[in-house]
């Protein structure tokens, strides 16, 4: 079937939005390895893993205690988060009132605009001063997982909501003609169905907890060392890239770019996953 003019040039201008996105990607990926080559070239990229400390000016680039950094805070937010959203979109779904429903995913779609400085003066100024009650000084592994994980739960929670919602409405009418109860439609039927746009979910809400920079700049203490405890302070890749990028130069400025480069290299590997699974079968 031939298309018309108007769909013709639809299709062009979707293919060449498609082209210019794609571009831009190649092009900061190629900026971020020009600006990262001369450290790479100068001191190898096994230093980044194998030297003593983090200390440019000495030539010493560690960026591992910053890695764990990052690693920890994402997966410690994740784990509170993805339980918390997916329980508030089966609430939306089978138990909250249809007023209730609406009112709820409208106070979720609130949390997910809300800037992450807003999120971590908040952290900085009321959360850690709690936990500094605990353990001294506050600003700690723990208060990065807890405000990241309200900071990502709208996320997970909002694409959480989609994949229950496009689960057949078939499958509940033979449930409950086999008098199913509510949970067990739940747990055998629903929750199997949605599992990859829940798994999708995951990986985005992954995806933006471990490219954060001011909130977990304000609450996580920035102290380059792995922790021992959820109270010790950490640095995170993207809080030591924006804490020293203004004022190093040379080699130390290239080695703030190697951290874009891991950094990109994980968002890359995260977003390939969730679209392996995007393209998985609804029905699990």
């Amino acid at each position: 079937m031939s298309l018309s003019l108007r769909d013709r040039i639809l299709v062009w201008s979707l293919r060449g939005a498609a082209l210019v996105a794609g571009a831009i990607v190649a092009l900061i990926v190629v900026f971020l390895f020009i600006g990262s080559f001369p450290v790479m070239r100068d001191a190898g990229l096994g230093s980044f893993f194998l030297d003593e400390a983090w200390r440019p000016t000495e030539q010493l680039y560690n960026l591992t205690p910053m890695l764990w950094g990052s690693i920890l805070v994402t997966i410690g937010a994740v784990s509170l988060a993805t339980p918390l959203a997916v329980l508030s979109a089966l609430f939306c779904h089978f138990y909250a009132p249809a007023a209730l429903a609406r009112i709820y995913r409208r106070l979720i779609e609130l949390l997910a605009g809300i800037p992450s400085v807003v999120y971590g003066l908040w952290g900085l100024m009321v959360l850690a001063p709690m936990i500094g009650l605990i353990s001294a000084p506050g600003t700690s592994l723990l208060a990065g997982i807890l405000i990241l994980s309200i900071m990502i739960l709208p996320t997970i929670a909002m694409l959480a909501d989609a994949a229950i919602s496009n689960v057949p409405r078939s499958f509940m009418y033979g449930c409950a003609a086999l008098g199913f109860s509510r949970w067990t439609t739940i747990r055998r039927i629903v929750l199997p169905t949605a599992r990859s746009g829940l798994l999708t979910g995951v990986i985005m809400g992954t995806g933006r907890a471990i490219g954060e920079t001011m909130a977990v700049l304000m609450v996580c203490g920035n102290a380059v060392r792995t922790p021992g405890s959820i109270f010790d302070s950490v640095r995170t890749l993207t809080a030591n890239i924006a804490l020293e990028m203004a004022y190093a130069t040379d080699n130390h400025r290239a080695s703030l770019f190697v951290s874009g480069l891991i950094l990109t290299a994980i968002i890359f590997g995260l977003v390939m996953l969730a679209e392996v699974l995007s393209r998985g079968r609804i029905y699990g």
